[in-house]
C-alpha cells in the first residue's frame, strides 16, 4: 500500500523495463489513479491539464527520454519553446517529435562538451559561448520556427553582457568561443561572432550591426533598453488622456516668487532637507545660510534661485543636446555648495533607492538622448512635464539632487506655456513616491499620471500676493503635515 501511494503521488512517472513496476503502472492506470501523458510518461496529477504538466516538467522528461541530448541553438539561450512551440536539441539524429503542443526539433551533432551544463538528469544545456556560435549557423526557416535567433536578438544579448559586466566579460566569451569553435568545427560561425563583438567594442566598423541597442553602444552612446521601453509605455499612456489646461493664477512677479518659495521649501523637505518654514523664509530673505547648516541652506537657496526666475523656468530643450546642457547647468546651481557631489556633472558611480537600481552611470547620456524621442513627440504641456519629471527621476543622472532637478524640469515645461506649476507638499509625499515606484517596478503609468493630475489641480489653488496668504491656505490644506499625520484637503 505504501509503495502504491509512492508511485501515484508523483506528478511525473516514467515507464520502466522492470516488469513489476510496469505492471503496477498499468494497474494504477486502469484504476484511474494515474493517467498517461505521452508514451512512457504518466502522471498522478489528475487535476491540471496535460500540457501544463508537460511544460512544468519538460526538461526532466526530455532528459529521461533522450539521455545525453543537449539543449542547443536558440533554446540554450531562451530556455523555453519558441512562440510557435519549437524546442531545439542536439542529439544522435535529425528529426521532429511532438510532445503535447511542443515540437521537439532534434539536430544531429556533438553531445555535451566540457563546460556544458546538466540541467536535468540526462539533459544538458549548451554553455552560452557554444550557444552563441550555434546561433550564427544558417537557418532555412526564419521567425519562430528557426533554430537561431535573429541577428538583432543576438546583438542585443551580447550588448546586455557588456552593459552589465563590462568589456572584459565580452572578451572572455570571445576567447572561450574561439576554443569551442575549434572543437566543434564552427570556425566560420566564430568569425561572425567575433565581428559583432569587435563592433560592440568599437574595434571594428559598427555598420554591420542591425540592433539599435547594439549600434548605439558601438557608436559610443549606449543606452538602457529596459528604461527606454518603460518610457515608451509612459508615452503611450500619456497620449490616452485629455489634460485640463490650468493657466498660472500667479501671474504677477511677486506671486510667482511667493509660489517659488514654497516650491523650493517642499522640494527640499521631500528629499530630507528639513527646515521650519520661518527658518526657510529667513534663508531666502537674507540670502545667507543658517549657522551650522551651510550646505542644507544652500540647497534651499539654489532651488529657489532656479524656480523663482521666470526667465530660467521658461527654458525647455529643443534637442537632446540642449536637454543635457540644461540639466547640467541647473544641477550646478542647485548643488553649488556641495563640491563632493560633482555639481553640474553626471554621476561616476551607480546609485540606488532601496532595491531599485537606477540607470548605470555608463548609460546615462545615451538613455537621456534616446528618451528625447518620446518627449519630442508629446505636445501637451502637462504630458511633457509628467514625462520629463519621470525620465529624470528614473535615470537619476547625478550623484545627488535628482528629485529636485526632476521637479524643476517638470515645472519648466509648464512655465514655458504659462501653465500653473506643480507643488508636492509634505503630506502628499507618500502618494508621490508610491506611484513613482509603481511605475518603475510594475511598469504601470496610470496611477502616476492620475496622482500628478490631482496635485496639479491642488497647486492651482495655491495663490496669493503675500507669502502669508499662501501659507495660510497650505496650513488649512494640511500641506505641512507628514504623510501619517493627515491627508491633503482642498
Amino acid at each position: 500500500m505504501e509503495k502504491n501511494f509512492s508511485i501515484q503521488s508523483q506528478e511525473i512517472i516514467f515507464g520502466s523495463s522492470d516488469s513489476t513496476i510496469s505492471k503496477r503502472i498499468s494497474q494504477l492506470e486502469k484504476e484511474g489513479k494515474i493517467r498517461k501523458l505521452t508514451p512512457k510518461v504518466y502522471t498522478g496529477n489528475l487535476e491540471d491539464e496535460p500540457e501544463i504538466i508537460i511544460r512544468r516538467n519538460l526538461f526532466s522528461i526530455l532528459g529521461h527520454l533522450y539521455p545525453g541530448a543537449v539543449l542547443s541553438h536558440r533554446s540554450a539561450i531562451e530556455f523555453k519553446p519558441t512562440s510557435s512551440g519549437h524546442l531545439f536539441l542536439t542529439y544522435k539524429y535529425t528529426k521532429k517529435s511532438k510532445l503535447l503542443g511542443i515540437t521537439i526539433r532534434f539536430l544531429e551533432g556533438n553531445g555535451a562538451i566540457e563546460g556544458d551544463n546538466e540541467i536535468a538528469n540526462g539533459l544538458y544545456a549548451a554553455q552560452k559561448e557554444r550557444a552563441f556560435l550555434e546561433n550564427f549557423q544558417l537557418s532555412r526557416k526564419p521567425g519562430a520556427d528557426s533554430k537561431t535567433l535573429t541577428f538583432p536578438e543576438i546583438e542585443e544579448r551580447l550588448e546586455q553582457i557588456v552593459r552589465v559586466n563590462g568589456e572584459e566579460e565580452l572578451n572572455k566569451i570571445r576567447d572561450k568561443a574561439r576554443e569551442i569553435a575549434r572543437k566543434l568545427g564552427l570556425e566560420k560561425e566564430f568569425e561572425s561572432l567575433n565581428t559583432v563583438i569587435s563592433a560592440l567594442l568599437s574595434t571594428h566598423p559598427a555598420t554591420i550591426l542591425t540592433s539599435p541597442v547594439a549600434s548605439a553602444r558601438a557608436f559610443g552612446i549606449p543606452y538602457d533598453p529596459i528604461r527606454y521601453e518603460l518610457f515608451g509605455k509612459l508615452f503611450q499612456e500619456l497620449n490616452q488622456f485629455e489634460f485640463k489646461s490650468w493657466i498660472d493664477p500667479n501671474s504677477s512677479n511677486l506671486a510667482f516668487k511667493n509660489f517659488a518659495f514654497f516650491e523650493s521649501y517642499f522640494s527640499n523637505y521631500i528629499e530630507g532637507t528639513k527646515f521650519d518654514v520661518n527658518q526657510a523664509k529667513q534663508i531666502i530673505e537674507t540670502q545667507k545660510p543658517l549657522p551650522k547648516r551651510h550646505e542644507d541652506s544652500h540647497d534651499v537657496l539654489g532651488t529657489y534661485r532656479l524656480v523663482s526666475s521666470r526667465q530660467e523656468m521658461s527654458i525647455i530643450p529643443h534637442t537632446s543636446g540642449e536637454l543635457i546642457a540644461i540639466l547640467k547647468y541647473r544641477h550646478k546651481i542647485l548643488l553649488s555648495a556641495r563640491p563632493d557631489k560633482n555639481p553640474g556633472e553626471f554621476k561616476d558611480q551607480n546609485n540606488f533607492a532601496g532595491q531599485t537600481a537606477f540607470v548605470d552611470f555608463n548609460l546615462v547620456q545615451g538613455t537621456l538622448i534616446k528618451s528625447f524621442d518620446f518627449y519630442n513627440a508629446l505636445k501637451n504641456p502637462f504630458a511633457r512635464a509628467a514625462y520629463m519629471m519621470f525620465v529624470i527621476s528614473e535615470v537619476h543622472p547625478f550623484l545627488d539632487g535628482n528629485g529636485r532637478i526632476a521637479r524643476v524640469m517638470m515645472n519648466a515645461e509648464l512655465v514655458n506655456q504659462n501653465h500653473a506649476k506643480i507643488l508636492i507638499p509634505t503630506v502628499f509625499r507618500e502618494d508621490y513616491i508610491l506611484t513613482l515606484r509603481k511605475l518603475t517596478r510594475q511598469h504601470e503609468p496610470e496611477a502616476f499620471i492620475r496622482m500628478l493630475s490631482k496635485i496639479h489641480e491642488f497647486s492651482t489653488k495655491v495663490v496669493g500676493n503675500t507669502m502669508d496668504d499662501m501659507q495660510h491656505f497650505l496650513e488649512k490644506s494640511n500641506a505641512f503635515l507628514e504623510s501619517d499625520e493627515g491627508r491633503l484637503i482642498f
